[in-house]
C-alpha cells in the first residue's frame, strides 16, 4: 500500500498544470492519492467540478510507467523515497502549505533533527563571506554539534557553507533543483559525494529533470521549510538568498542576516534585510544561539502530566489520541483509520472533536498530530 501511494503521489506531480495547490486539493477531498488513480474513470462522483483535462491527465497511462520507473530508478541507486506519511518525511516541512508530495533522498543524515539552520547567499562570495561561513560553523560546532546545515550546492556562499560544515563534522544536506541522476554545477561533484556519507542530497525534482532557472526557486522553499532559522551570508540587492529569506518569513520561521559594509554591493541585500525588518542582525554563533533559545535545555512535559491536561474524551477519542501521541511527526488518516480499526465514516467526527478541543491539529497532506 505505502508503494501504491508514493507512486501515485509521484503521479500526481507530473500532472500538467496541476500544481502543488491543485494536487493537495485533489487529495483532501479524495483522503489519498491512491484512491484518485484507482478510482479516476468515476473521479467526478467524488471531486465534482473536475476538469475534464485534469481528468483525462490522470487516465494518461505513461504517466504511471514513468513514476514505475522512477522508482526503480531510485531503488537501484540507493534513493529514498519519501511522502507526508513517512516517519523520515522532514517535519518542519510537512508543516508547509506548499510542501512537496514526494522527496528523493540520499544520504545519511536525520532530516528530523532537533536544530536545523540553512545558510544561503550571493554565489559571488568575497573573502568576508567565505570566512563568515567557516568561523560560524567552527563556534556553532563547539556549542551544538548536532546541529544539521542546509543549503543549495551552488556556487559562492552555498558550497562554502557545506565544506565548512564537512570540515567542522557538521553533516550537511544540499537541496537540488534538479533530480539525483546528475550534480551541478559538476564542479561541486566531490563535495556532494562527500555528503551523501556526511549529510545528504534531496530533491522534488524526479531523474532526468534538468536544472533550469523555476527550479532554484521552487527548491528554496524547501530549504526554508526544512530548518528552523535560514542565515543570509552576502546578498546583493537582487538574488535567490533573498527570495528564500522572504519564504522563510512567509513561514515564520526565524532569519538572521550577517551586516556587510554600506559601500559593499555584494552585502546591500543583507542590510536591507536587517533595515527593514526582515532579518535580525547577527554577528557570531553566540548570539544566533541565544536568539533561537538553544542555550537553554528544553524541558519535555512528561506524557502523564499531559494526559492530565486533556478534557474529557470519548472511547474512539481516547483511542485516537493514544495512537496518534506514538507518532511525534504525525499520522496519516488511511494509517490512522488501519490502526484504529475504526471504519472510514465513524472516524471523522472524533477527529473533528479532538481538532476542536486542542488536542491534535491537521497538516497538509491528511496528517494528525498531537498539539
Amino acid at each position: 500500500m505505502k508503494n501504491n501511494e508514493t507512486l501515485f503521489r509521484m503521479a500526481l506531480t507530473r500532472i500538467p498544470g496541476l500544481g502543488i495547490t491543485g494536487a493537495r486539493n485533489l487529495l483532501k477531498i479524495a483522503g489519498n492519492a491512491s484512491r484518485i488513480f484507482e478510482e479516476r474513470e468515476n473521479l467526478h462522483n467524488i471531486i465534482p467540478g473536475l476538469s475534464k483535462r485534469i481528468s483525462d491527465a490522470l487516465l494518461c497511462p505513461n504517466i504511471l510507467r514513468q513514476c514505475e520507473a522512477e522508482l526503480l530508478f531510485a531503488e537501484k541507486n540507493n534513493i529514498v523515497c519519501l511522502t507526508e506519511a513517512d516517519e523520515a518525511y522532514p517535519s518542519r516541512l510537512r508543516e508547509c502549505t506548499d510542501a512537496p508530495l514526494v522527496l528523493f533522498y540520499k544520504g545519511t543524515a536525520d532530516l528530523n533533527k532537533q536544530h536545523i539552520i540553512s545558510i544561503v547567499g550571493t554565489r559571488n562570495a568575497t573573502e568576508y563571506g567565505k570566512e563568515l561561513c567557516f568561523s560560524f560553523l567552527k563556534d556553532l560546532k563547539e556549542v551544538l554539534p548536532d546541529t544539521l546545515i542546509i543549503s543549495g550546492l551552488a556556487y559562492g556562499i552555498d558550497i562554502q557553507a557545506h565544506r565548512a560544515a564537512l570540515q567542522y563534522g557538521l553533516e550537511t544536506i544540499a537541496v537540488l533543483a534538479h533530480g539525483l541522476d546528475r550534480i551541478y554545477p559538476p564542479l561541486h561533484r566531490n563535495t556532494a559525494a562527500e555528503m551523501t556519507e556526511h549529510g545528504g542530497l534531496i530533491t522534488e525534482f524526479p531523474d532526468k529533470t534538468r536544472p533550469e532557472r523555476q527550479n532554484f526557486i521552487r527548491r528554496n522553499r524547501i530549504i526554508a521549510g526544512m530548518s528552523d532559522a535560514t542565515i543570509v551570508v552576502e546578498s546583493a540587492e537582487k538574488g535567490g538568498s533573498l527570495i528564500t529569506a522572504d519564504i522563510a518569513n512567509s513561514y515564520n520561521r526565524e532569519c538572521f542576516a550577517f551586516p556587510g559594509r554600506t559601500n559593499d554591493p555584494f552585502s546591500a541585500g543583507c542590510n536591507n534585510l536587517i533595515r527593514n525588518n526582515q532579518a535580525v542582525l547577527l554577528q557570531s554563533a553566540d548570539e544566533f544561539i541565544k536568539a533561537m533559545n538553544w542555550d537553554k535545555p528544553s524541558k519535555k512535559i512528561p506524557e502523564t502530566i499531559q494526559r492530565q491536561l486533556f478534557p474529557d474524551l470519548t472511547p474512539n477519542e481516547e483511542l485516537l489520541v493514544s495512537l496518534i501521541g506514538k507518532h511525534p511527526e504525525g499520522i496519516q488518516l488511511n494509517a490512522l483509520i488501519v490502526e484504529s480499526n475504526i471504519a472510514v465514516n465513524h472516524i471523522t467526527t472524533p477527529l473533528f472533536e479532538l481538532e476542536m478541543k486542542g488536542i491534535i491539529r491537521t497538516l497538509a497532506g491528511g496528517i494528525y498530530k498531537l498539539i
